[in-house]
């Protein structure tokens, strides 16, 4: 017997008797975020092998969009389906007014939104349905009344085409005239059962974001729904004992509660900014409302991630997926907003690049982040009025990145006072000059050895800190 008229997605899996985690909410979350990190690598993983720039796939997500990389929001549609947009009166699908839902049809086509009403218990779930040449998927997060929480995932296809029905019938009762646009788009998906080496990908990919006591119960539960997937537990997890220090785990979960939040928040107000009949003065708030929303969602990530570098034996060992990528557009997509944040500080930035940039290797996914994070301690450790130099070179088998501060006046030689920083547990630092909270230095180190890097840190009497990343080039065959 369904909760309400229709099933919800976790019941729909339920009944499928597909792979369920029972628990207390703060382990059903950690497995739900776990495995959205492992999806995120394995559609980058497909992305890497598709040649053309066709859209890669389909997300339906709940309840607000899951992956931000701008590898996967440029080549995937995205289709959100939130309570949010109704009007709280509206407690039945029948007679509503046009007013309450935010429409498709005001949005692009790969960044629709979609209601849900407010009774349906499908809006107290997190879902994530993944549509692709290669595979499908389905995972739901999803809360229950007695206070409990479960997650729950599947590959196989035709539990999505189930989980996808429970979410048209909710689409015609909503948005009838948009199903027919919504079932052709997934329709140029067809669920296929997925190859064992996409299923071994993924298994890899989730082994190594969960903590070691837990790889053992998740891989036994993807050799039940994959028996033919070769998954080795000796192979994918360490022996050494993983770290359960208390301010890690604090850490862990003060970056989840604050970064779910803004990313709602950040989606109401790009929904916002898609309205044309908004004075210029409101547009430009907003912007600056999603600018720091994404900064901070940004911000957040990198704390998670150091965090799952403590806590990952297979992290610390540096098994992290890897693979050759053009530093070019990373460059070209950060240094503006480099660029901006020094400009908000009284700081001037110049980046001196070669002529053509080398392709290097590393995490596609975080590069971009980690460098963005040091960019950002690294401008707050400075005084108003200096300048940054950004220098990047090949160095043998290596590209280097070096960020120096250049003396505004260097005939002085004053020196410089390096910044007051006190340890605020294992993994943070505080500056009592600016209030700044960030990654320490050791932790930076350990981002960069994931990715594939390495970070060293010099200290220079007239100007102050040096930092320079080295990244290993693609070795040609």
């Amino acid at each position: 017997m369904y909760e309400w008229i229709l099933p919800s997605l976790s019941e729909v899996l339920a009944e499928s008797g597909s792979i369920v985690a029972k628990g207390s909410p703060t382990k059903a979350g950690q497995q739900w975020r776990m495995s959205l990190a492992a999806i995120e690598h394995l559609l980058i993983e497909t992305l890497a092998t598709t040649v053309s720039d066709a859209t890669l796939g389909l997300v339906l997500a709940a309840p607000a969009p899951l992956f931000s990389q701008p590898i996967l929001t440029q080549r995937l549609q995205t289709v959100t389906f939130t309570a949010k947009p109704f009007n709280p009166l509206a407690l039945m699908p029948f007679n509503m007014p046009g007013a309450i839902a935010i429409c498709p049809e005001t949005t692009p086509p790969g960044e629709s939104v979609l209601p849900l009403l407010p009774a349906d218990p499908l809006a107290a779930e997190q879902f994530c349905l993944v549509f692709t040449e290669k595979f499908s998927l389905v995972l739901v997060l999803a809360t229950h009344k007695n206070g409990s929480s479960s997650f729950a995932f599947a590959f196989e296809p035709e539990v999505v085409q189930q989980a996808w029905r429970a979410l048209g019938a909710r689409v015609m009762l909503t948005n009838p005239d948009y199903f027919a646009e919504l079932d052709s788009l997934i329709a140029n998906y067809p669920l296929v059962t997925p190859d064992y080496r996409t299923a071994f990908q993924f298994s890899q990919f989730l082994l190594q974001e969960l903590p070691e006591e837990e790889t053992k119960e998740w891989g036994q539960g993807i050799r039940e729904e994959f028996p033919q997937c070769p998954i080795s537990h000796t192979q994918s997890a360490s022996t050494n004992t993983p770290n359960t220090n208390p301010d890690v785990e604090l850490l862990q979960a003060f970056a989840h509660e604050v970064r779910t939040p803004l990313t709602t928040i950040r989606t109401m107000t790009r929904l916002l900014l898609k309205r044309r009949d908004l004075p210029t003065t409101v547009i430009n708030r907003l912007e600056i409302i999603d600018h720091e929303c994404t900064e901070q969602i940004d911000r957040m990530e990198l704390l998670f991630k150091a965090a799952e570098l403590e806590t990952s034996a297979t992290a610390k060992s540096g098994i992290t997926h890897l693979t050759p990528m053009s530093l070019d557009q990373v460059l070209h997509q950060s240094i503006p907003r480099w660029q901006q944040a020094a400009h908000r500080r009284n700081l001037t930035l110049d980046v001196v690049l070669p002529q053509q940039l080398p392709t290097v290797v590393s995490n596609p996914a975080m590069l971009d982040r980690v460098l963005t994070g040091l960019m950002e301690n690294f401008t707050r450790s400075l005084p108003p009025g200096s300048h940054i130099q950004v220098h990047v070179i090949p160095a043998g088998d290596q590209l280097k990145l070096q960020l120096s501060p250049q003396s505004l006046c260097p005939e002085t030689h004053q020196a410089t006072t390096p910044p007051i920083r006190k340890a605020l547990g294992q993994l943070l630092m505080f500056q009592p000059e600016t209030g700044t909270i960030s990654l320490n230095l050791a932790a930076t180190k350990h981002l960069f050895q994931a990715i594939g890097g390495k970070l060293i840190v010099r200290q220079r009497p007239e100007y102050g800190e040096v930092m320079t990343i080295f990244l290993p080039l693609e070795v040609s065959r």
